[in-house]
């Protein structure tokens, strides 16, 4: 055992790093190199049931998590969303893959429709993961994506409830059987909602009464592994008790002490979840059958990207963003893994069968994250389709490049006072959308010398900077830089890598992204904490000023990585003796 769990970090701290390093994230990397260490690749190890089974548990703290966030009265806020887009994706994915499996050859209309209903599921695992990663939850396309998880999850409950009910009558009339197996499920459900709001939370309090941190982190998952239990003892998703676990304490006081206790758990078995999945790839099976196997993993695929763009579209997203949806959601998921073994157990799909649509919902997970980070690299080109605008604006004394969050304020500024400036932004939704509110911008890279001119850049007094693509952002003032020498540059920097590389193409003036607004907390938290306001300014301003000094000694020697650490080594301590000089005897 302690072999494979250090077989596991070892595949995962080498796959992972290369993996986002290439741009592919990090769950292609876990599946990568689940594929490799598994029986279909080198056969480092063979019980993969035991360890899928085991690090499903993963899921089911994500899925605790999830339903930690998702207070009660958020969940009728989102309602529409939730039960309207979710309901339609799952319905129609459900029909076409089941229309699909009976021109395929399924044997019943009852198989197709466990068929297609299974594969409408998607890997909430995967997508969540996808999506955080590269920070879109909180995107259009991002809100979509998790009601349409979050619907699916809820829609396991009445999908295994209805499996039994497809299946065949057996000779013994078991099949009779399906109301009592819905009444027992209907009980625990019951039971499980009443603990959640009356016993729970005096249990929570009475352990941290005892104020034993350790206690109250066991108390958090053995609320996760009995509610988990209780659903797997009725045969339904443990994932789904554990979401309506996290429902129920969503609103209670122990919320956030919860989440921080269960997190780290949740990380490390997740990523055990998707290294079980690329091991129980059956690459057999696709060397036998390649043909067949790689035409349905692109038939679902193909299917479920349709139904996603379209009603991305339907809901008013912007084509980008209906492609973005698309793309992260077209693949199978956990929950028909679940859904299929009920299916197999229950008689209605042979276990033949069922290994194929593993297979088929295995290859489409790892192929997701490959096609997502296509879909986001040919998203940020400029649409082809669209010629730049012609600019008309003779009078600019300004010139901003990029009309995100901060350049919007520097535009609104510039308003206010009357002063002309010109915007180039090559993101064409973005521009369609900021020219509905009046504003004056232009479709158009501002990193190509006949735009630059076009917007009489040799006549500019200012060139503002704010592209956030750290490669967009110094090529944009490489072309600034050569072509017009003597238009200032005041770029906004990432980081302070970012900010260097600036300082190597002549900018006049950079800010640091969140910066200054990080500097006025500071100072809002030392007022608030007792210091006087002028005091609290004064310190905030030493800090400052010491910080754009050290960043222009690091600058100095950036090629030396350990003098660089040197540098900043030395700067913490004069901070320390500066603040110390200066404390009252």
């Amino acid at each position: 055992m302690l072999l494979d769990i250090a077989l596991f970090l070892a595949v995962a701290v080498l796959f992972v790093p290369l993996f986002r390093r290439l741009g592919l994230g990090a769950v292609l990397g876990y599946l990568a190199a689940g594929a490799v260490i598994g029986p279909s690749g080198l056969g480092l190890v063979g019980q993969v049931e035991e360890v899928l089974h085991f690090s499903e548990f993963g899921v089911v703290l994500l899925m605790f998590l999830i339903g930690l966030e998702l207070q009660p009265s958020r969940l009728w806020t989102l309602r529409r969303m939730v039960f309207g887009l979710g309901g339609a994706q799952v319905l129609l994915s459900g029909m076409l893959l089941a229309v699909a499996a009976l021109w395929i050859g399924a044997p019943s209309l009852q198989v197709a429709v466990a068929i297609g209903f299974g594969l409408a599921m998607s890997s909430t695992a995967l997508v969540l993961q996808l999506l955080a990663e590269r920070k879109e939850l909180s995107t259009r396309h991002g809100r979509a994506a998790f009601s349409i998880l979050l619907f699916q999850d809820i829609a396991v409950i009445p999908m295994l409830a209805v499996i039994p009910l497809l299946a065949p009558e057996a000779d013994d009339g078991s099949h009779g059987q399906g109301w009592m197996e819905t009444l027992k499920t209907l009980g625990v459900f019951a039971i499980v909602i009443w603990g959640g709001r009356y016993a729970v939370r005096p249990a929570l309090r009475m352990v941290a009464a005892a104020e034993t941190p350790e206690l109250l982190t066991a108390a958090a998952l053995l609320i996760v592994i009995a509610t988990a239990l209780a659903m797997d003892a009725v045969g339904l998703s443990m994932s789904l008790g554990a979401f309506l676990a996290g429902v129920l304490l969503s609103e209670s006081e122990y919320r956030h002490q919860l989440q921080a206790d269960i997190e780290p758990f949740k990380g490390m078995l997740l990523g055990l979840f998707f290294i079980a999945v690329g091991m129980s790839a059956d690459v057999g099976q696709l060397a036998s059958q390649p043909l067949n196997v790689l035409g349905l993993v692109v038939l679902l695929l193909a299917i479920k990207a349709i139904v996603l763009f379209g009603l991305g579209r339907y809901i008013g997203l912007p084509a980008s963003s209906a492609r973005a949806l698309a793309s992260a959601l077209p693949q199978g998921g956990e929950f028909a893994f679940v859904l299929f073994s009920a299916a197999t157990v229950a008689g209605l799909i042979d276990s033949q069968l069922t290994a194929q649509l593993v297979l088929v919902v295995t290859l489409s997970m790892i192929a997701t994250p490959a096609l997502y980070a296509l879909q986001t690299r040919w998203r940020d080109r400029p649409d082809p389709s669209r010629p730049y605008d012609q600019i008309d604006a003779a009078d600019n004394s300004v010139i901003i490049a990029g009309f995100g969050p901060f350049g919007q304020i520097v535009a609104r500024i510039l308003g206010i006072k009357q002063v002309p400036f010109t915007v180039l932004d090559k993101d064409s939704e973005q521009v369609d959308f900021v020219r509905r509110f009046g504003n004056k911008i232009f479709y158009g890279d501002a990193g190509r010398l006949e735009l630059l001119r076009a917007a009489h850049a040799d006549q500019a007094r200012l060139f503002v900077l704010t592209i956030p693509d750290i490669e967009a952002s110094l090529r944009v003032a490489s072309v600034v830089r050569e072509h017009f020498p003597k238009l200032p540059i005041y770029a906004v920097a990432l980081n302070r890598q970012h900010a260097m590389l600036l300082m190597d193409m002549g900018a006049k003036l950079i800010i640091r992204r969140s910066f200054y607004s990080s500097l006025e907390m500071s100072r809002e938290i030392l007022t608030t904490l007792g210091e006087t306001a002028d005091e609290a300014a004064r310190v905030v301003e030493m800090f400052s000023k010491h910080d754009e000094a050290t960043l222009r000694r690091q600058h100095a020697v950036k090629h030396d990585e350990q003098l660089v650490i040197q540098t900043a080594q030395e700067a913490a301590r004069e901070l320390e003796q500066l603040f110390e000089q200066d404390r009252p005897r």
